[in-house]
């Protein structure tokens, strides 16, 4: 019989292990009332509470069984790894090839509050997630490392790591990438239907024009959004701005649904509302719009960084405590870290790969592609974008259970 892992010393975090044993919440019960936000301050109470990484909740990784266990079970994006006409990923048949580990792969991240909400039970417990690895963005990375939900990588199975950019290398909350690895990277900006809107959209007070009154999506990831509307307000969102800057910025989202400017406040899912035509202008990812084009064959979409800037962020592996397969998904990290593989993913998802070398190989491939910014940004491109700074615990949970309340609202 399984042994049921002891409780945590934390009083706080063995309270929260106490009630998700009492009862199993369900994605439908967590997303009503607080929603999302009572998920990031689930997530909030599980953090030391200060700036070091390494959260103690008492958790110990689950028994590796890569040696005996040739499987991974892999959570990502949609439209997030290279695919050909019959629906397979080459890249990844290339990884099961060469090592003879299987991979199921699984588009079940719309959100990263979404899907904290759908493992949150499991993770907190340090049980099995039902995934081995996930590639959430960096900020929500960022609360899982220091949470102690996730395991240490061990870097002797992973030796292209030396193949990671330097800016990416050494993060606050994980420096020297023991704990995470980034996988792409990219832009938030506006994306518009260019059939519907041929003017463009230049700022974001573009935006709010009367023929665009209901046709307006905005993300769901609050440092997107919020951090859009933060740089048209003139705000550095890297700097040290704080409660009246966010609020000003949230009551100008609040504004914005309330008169009906906004369809609806989405994850990945916006796609689907530019293709029905529901939505004209949303704010958007950029490999998002570009995938979107080629597969029509034509420039129906553009995607732009408004002139006050976009953002810039990371989606990033982990592997939960919970996950039996640790080997395994360090090696499939490894293989994504060759430059030639990386290229290959880099040229179909269209966003900003973290390898080094990739971008030559890239040029080999497909040297227009190669140039587009948005895959290879040059340095004038990328002072055009801006990292949201880091939250502190406290203002994390605030902050979310405020625009929480908008997105669930919307």
């Amino acid at each position: 019989m399984k042994q049921q892992r002891e409780l945590p010393k934390d009083p706080i975090v063995r309270d929260l292990v106490l009630k998700a044993r009492r009862q199993q919440l369900t994605r439908r019960t967590l997303l009503a009332g607080t929603g999302g936000a009572a998920a990031l301050a689930a997530l909030a109470a599980c953090s030391t509470g200060s700036d070091e990484p390494n959260g103690n909740t008492g958790l110990t990784p689950a028994e590796d069984l890569s040696d005996t266990q040739k499987t991974i079970t892999w959570a990502n994006w949609t439209l997030y790894l290279d695919e050909d006409d019959d629906a397979n990923h080459p890249s990844l048949d290339q990884f099961v090839e060469k090592t003879g580990i299987s991979v199921d792969y699984k588009e079940d991240i719309d959100g990263n509050n979404t899907f904290f909400a759908k493992i949150r039970d499991q993770l907190l417990l340090g049980q099995d997630t039902g995934y081995d690895t996930f590639c959430l963005t960096d900020w929500m990375v960022s609360r899982l490392v220091r949470g102690g939900l996730v395991q240490d990588l061990n870097a002797a199975n992973i030796p292209n790591k030396k193949n990671l950019v330097d800016d990416l290398a050494n993060p606050d909350f994980d420096p020297g990438r023991n704990k995470s690895i980034p996988w792409q990277g990219g832009f938030a900006g506006v994306a518009w239907n260019t059939e519907a809107l041929p003017q463009g959209i230049k700022s974001l007070e573009d935006i709010w024009k009367p023929e665009l009154k209901g046709k307006v999506t905005v993300l769901d990831e609050l440092r997107d959004t919020i951090g859009l509307i933060l740089m048209a307000q003139g705000v550095n969102i890297s700097s040290n701005w704080g409660d009246n800057e966010f609020a000003n910025a949230i009551d100008y989202l609040q504004q914005k649904v309330a008169d009906n400017w906004v369809r609806r406040i989405t994850g990945n899912s916006y796609t689907e509302d530019l293709e029905r035509g529901d939505a004209i202008v949303s704010f958007a990812w950029s490999g998002d719009i570009t995938m979107m084009n080629y597969e029509l064959g034509y420039d129906k979409y553009a995607f732009a960084l408004p002139d006050s800037g976009g953002t810039l962020w990371t989606d990033t592996f982990s592997v939960p405590m919970g996950s039996p397969h640790k080997k395994n998904v360090e090696t499939m990290i490894n293989h994504y870290y060759e430059p030639e593989v990386a290229a290959e993913v880099a040229l179909w998802v269209n966003y900003i790969t973290p390898v080094l070398g990739a971008k030559e190989f890239a040029l080999e491939m497909d040297e227009e592609v190669a140039e587009n910014q948005l895959i290879f940004p040059s340095d004038e491109t990328l002072s055009q974008a801006h990292i949201f700074r880091s939250l502190t615990d406290e203002e994390d949970s605030r902050y979310n259970e405020q625009f929480q309340k908008i997105v669930l609202g919307a």
